[in-house]
């Protein structure tokens, strides 16, 4: 059985009411409302034109502004966060300098200490030669062959060249420490910065070396 035939009278005809409210809302394309009417985008135009129909645009004006301030809000947060995170990476990596900056400072004091103990030690021994060296002998014991190995050793020790060599090793310690305790406090490290501290530590050591020069 044949389908019937529709002829082009059949065809409804465009419903202008509709197709003038979707044109003046300004939202859809002439193009897609020309499509859903069945008619050409053309026809629409000239029944604009005649009839003096005028797209509202506001609403795309405000999709648009909608869409831009959602971007810019977007951006805005991007930005936030990248300085979030660039805060965070600073004060870890701050942190994490502290921390060195503190032990350091820590062992250059240790070290200090130990040069200074080690100066009075210095001290106390040139102050005594004299007293040392009569131990020595008192406290020596020769052999068959009328030797004291150990007896040798700890004069040698008691010694000028051996005190003067061990006052030189002190000097170079200080001069590396006051370098780096000066770098780690961020303090300027000229020549005539030097505090009384050490200026105390070097007249102790030609002290030192002025006495044992006349023992």
């Amino acid at each position: 059985m044949s389908s019937p035939q529709h002829s082009p009278q059949d065809k409804a005809p465009p419903n202008w009411e509709v197709i003038e409210r979707d044109f003046r809302m300004g939202v859809r394309a002439v193009t897609a409302i020309a499509q859903e009417h069945g008619i050409t985008e053309g026809a629409i135009r000239k029944r604009a034109k005649r009839d003096g129909w005028v797209r509202d645009l506001n609403a795309k004006v405000r999709a648009k502004a909608d869409d831009l301030v959602r971007k810019a809000e977007v951006r805005a947060q991007v930005r936030e966060d990248q300085r979030l995170t660039e805060n965070r990476q600073i004060e870890v990596e701050a942190n994490i300098q502290k921390e060195i900056r503190l032990g350091e400072r820590a062992d250059i004091r240790r070290a200090r200490a130990l040069c200074m103990k080690l100066l009075a030690e210095l001290e106390q021994q040139t102050d005594q030669v004299p007293e040392l060296g009569e131990l020595g002998e008192i406290l020596r014991r020769p052999d068959d062959k009328g030797q004291d190995k150990l007896n040798d050793i700890y004069q040698a020790v008691i010694s000028l060249p051996e005190r003067t060599k061990t006052m030189k090793a002190l000097a170079e310690a200080l001069r590396i420490l006051v370098s780096m305790e000066r770098e780690a406090f961020g303090i300027d490290a000229h020549p005539d910065a030097g505090g009384e501290g050490d200026k105390d530590f070097l007249e102790r050591l030609l002290n030192a070396r002025a006495r044992a020069a006349n023992r």
